[in-house]
């Protein structure tokens, strides 16, 4: 399959989920997005459209951010460092957004930290 059609699928995909997944001020969206190196976690309110934290591995407050990477370990130090971040934040319930990605390795390993940190799907 031509590059091009993957994204094109892969998009389709993201904007599929988003449209039943939708974050609130109580209960914001958990926005989970994985490259190659790096992964990124965001708590975001649809509703007004802000950011209210992130925990991402390019992040200089991130400990041992040199050794982290996007795998199964990476995950789960993100994960319960997001539930941490959240938490301070004062969220406790969230709506899980997993970006197009399928439920399972590197995903499911993020979630269930989070989940095991304190955070309510």
């Amino acid at each position: 399959m031509r590059t091009q059609k993957k994204l094109e699928l892969a998009q389709r995909r993201r904007w599929r989920i988003r449209k039943k997944v939708i974050g609130t001020s109580v209960r914001p969206r958990m926005s989970v997005r994985f490259t190659n190196k790096n992964i990124r976690v965001q708590f975001i309110d649809d509703q007004a459209g802000v950011t209210l934290t992130e925990a991402t591995t390019l992040n200089k407050a991130t400990p041992n951010r040199d050794k982290l990477a996007a795998n199964v370990s990476g995950a789960k130090i993100i994960g319960t460092l997001a539930a941490q971040m959240a938490q301070n934040k004062g969220i406790k319930a969230v709506v899980f957004d997993r970006g197009g990605a399928r439920f399972h390795g590197k995903v499911k390993a993020l979630a269930d930290a989070a989940r095991e940190a304190g955070l309510q799907f």
